[in-house]
Formats: structure tokens, C-alpha cells, sequence
């Protein structure tokens, strides 16, 4: 319990920290005493970073002031029927004085199959751009195309259309190019719970270019996810943040944190030195290569080489909202590079 506990002093910074080490995604946030002040989950901060950006501002600004908890003692009965009310995952446990004794998860409470079941479900297809030839992965991209490089018994295309599918998922457009054959062999000798489209790319047209393929098989709002990263993102929730703002296009967004192993000097002219900040730390929101996109975004992608930079430049310069959703550093797999992915082996085979 003591990973959860934080105080209302750390800053937002530290918070995404902390969060990234506990496998509830929450803090419960005390005093001196020990004594619940709130609670401060991803989503929190979230909101923060979205109205704000300034990771340096104390968590007192951030955290949920009016928490739920549950009175040590009380019966199993009213427990379960809190959560049910809540929906939350994690509720803090606190005695006579407040002070935080213990927490209760849903998978403790009930089993993890219930609470899967009452996961809100999307309504939108998923385009995977797997036409890539996968330089960074050679020499195995000289064989085997990029998508089907395997983790653990699955192939990385797999696994990425497992993320969407508890979402109620069940249509992925796949634009192929490089040993496209070798891949649509594969899926064409397994059963999936869902129903695959290919769309061929006759030329390589850039990370946006292809998507103009998917036109006729799409009523409104995609998802597009390239097909060497993984997001542990709520979509339902994603979906939501993007309609609600009527978003021409969402980046889903990555939160990560640098430490320069150096000392970095801080001069002015003449080569005189002002200070040297021993190891600074540096803070970044990354594109994961995961978007929400509207039907109508395509109209703005040429017959031409384009990639999704340059769609994005180009829905900015006509005055379309493009927005991002920041999701936690640690729920970000890339699979496109050796180091990266020996990492996602190491967490995807948990």
C-alpha cells in the first residue's frame, strides 16, 4: 500500500512517476498523519496537463479533493454495492480518524470478468498501416514483413488488434505493401473474432497516404494505429475526449521523462557560466502513432507521398481542432526498434 500513498506536496511530474510504478494507476494522496486527502488517477492528470501542461504545480491543485471511501468494518454487502454505484477500480479503506488503513480493487471485491464486461464498447473501425518495410527491425524485415515479427506466440499485428477488440472492436482495415501476401497467408489460416479488410497499397505513400483506401469502407470517425505500437489506452474514453470537442483529428499523446547523464551548463556570451544543473531532468509529449480522425480528414490528403504530419499540418493550417490525448509514459509499447522491442517483449509477456 505504501506505493499508493503520496503527499499533497510532490509535484505533478513526480505523480506521473509514482503512478507509472503502481499496478492500480491511483494514489491516494495524505497528510502528514497519514489521514486521505484525495485521490489522483491518470485521468486526473490528464485534465491537468490538457488545461494547463505545467508538470511542476504541487498535486493539491490536481488531485480529486472529494474521494470515495469505505469505513474500515463495513459489511461485504455495502461494499460491493459502493462499487457497483462508483464504477471505480480502487477505493481507499480509512478508520475513525480518516487515516488510510487499507484499499479494495474490483478484482478483489468481484472477479476480473465482471468488471471487463461492464467496459464501454466503440462504435468505429480501426485502420492498421502495416505497409511499411520495417528498416529499423533488419536484418528479420529482409524476411519476415514487420507486422508479423512475433512476441511471445502472437505476431505484433496480433496483439495490437487485441488492444481494441475488448472494446467491442470487431472491423480492421489493414493496408498492406511490403510481402503484404505474406500477411493477409496469415490471418487467412487462423479464426480472429473479428473481420478483417485489406486495403493494397500499389506504391509506398507515406504514413498518411494510404488512409485514402479506407474512404469507402468508413461512415465517420476511425482510428488509425501504426503497426509497431501499442497503447494501454481507454478508447471509450479517447472516443469520447474527441467527439465531445468535435475534433477533426485526436493524437493519442505520450508523457515521457529524460535525465541527462551529464552535467549541463548553463552559459551567457563570453563563455561565462551562470550555473551547471547536475543530471536535469527534461519532460516530453511524444506522437505515439495512434489517432482518432474523421472521414472528412481524408479529403485533405493528396494523390501523393503524405504523412501524417503533414495531414496534421495541413487540417491546423485549415482551421480544423486537432487535439491530443496524453496517456502515461509506461502505457506506450514501441515495437519499431530493437531496444524498444526487446522491452515490449518483456512487458507484453506478462
Amino acid at each position: 500500500m505504501k506505493k499508493l500513498l503520496v503527499a499533497h506536496t510532490i509535484s505533478v511530474r513526480e505523480a506521473m512517476k509514482r503512478l507509472n510504478q503502481t499496478a492500480e494507476k491511483i494514489l491516494l494522496v495524505v497528510d502528514s498523519d497519514n489521514r486521505l486527502l484525495g485521490t489522483l488517477t491518470d485521468g486526473d492528470i490528464r485534465r491537468h496537463l490538457i488545461a494547463n501542461g505545467d508538470m511542476t504545480w504541487p498535486v493539491v491543485d490536481v488531485y480529486n479533493p472529494s474521494p470515495i471511501s469505505i469505513q474500515a468494518g463495513l459489511p461485504e454487502t455495502a461494499i460491493k454495492e459502493l462499487f457497483l454505484q462508483s464504477k471505480v477500480d480502487v477505493i481507499p479503506v480509512v478508520n475513525d480518524q480518516g487515516q488510510v488503513v487499507d484499499y479494495l480493487t474490483w478484482t478483489v471485491v468481484f472477479d476480473a470478468d465482471r468488471r471487463v464486461s461492464q467496459r464501454a464498447t466503440i462504435d468505429v473501425p480501426v485502420v492498421v498501416m502495416a505497409g511499411g518495410r520495417g528498416t529499423r527491425l533488419e536484418p528479420f524485415t529482409k524476411i519476415i514483413p514487420k507486422p508479423l515479427i512475433p512476441i511471445g506466440d502472437k505476431p505484433i499485428l496480433e496483439l495490437i488488434m487485441e488492444e481494441f477488440t475488448p472494446f467491442g472492436v470487431h472491423d480492421f482495415l489493414i493496408s498492406v505493401n511490403y510481402k503484404g501476401e505474406l500477411i493477409k497467408s496469415y490471418f487467412d489460416t487462423i479464426e480472429t473474432p473479428y473481420s478483417i479488410q485489406f486495403l493494397w497499397e500499389k506504391e509506398f505513400q507515406g504514413t498518411a497516404g494510404s488512409l485514402k483506401l479506407a474512404k469507402p469502407h468508413v461512415d465517420g470517425t476511425m482510428i488509425v494505429t501504426n503497426c509497431d505500437v501499442i497503447v494501454k489506452a481507454d478508447y471509450a474514453d479517447v472516443l469520447k475526449f474527441h467527439r465531445d470537442r468535435r475534433a477533426m483529428l485526436t493524437v493519442l499523446s505520450a508523457v515521457q521523462h529524460h535525465t541527462i547523464p551529464y552535467g549541463v551548463i548553463e552559459y551567457e556570451n563570453g563563455g561565462k557560466i551562470n550555473q551547471i544543473r547536475e543530471k536535469p531532468e527534461q519532460t516530453f509529449t511524444v506522437n505515439t502513432g495512434i489517432y482518432v480522425l474523421e472521414k472528412a480528414a481524408l479529403d485533405f490528403i493528396p494523390d501523393a507521398f503524405f504523412n501524417m504530419t503533414d495531414l496534421i499540418d495541413a487540417l491546423l493550417a485549415a482551421n480544423q481542432t486537432v487535439l491530443m490525448y496524453p496517456v502515461n509514459e509506461d502505457d506506450f509499447v514501441d515495437i519499431g526498434h530493437w531496444d524498444e522491442f526487446k522491452r515490449a517483449i518483456s512487458i507484453l509477456r506478462v
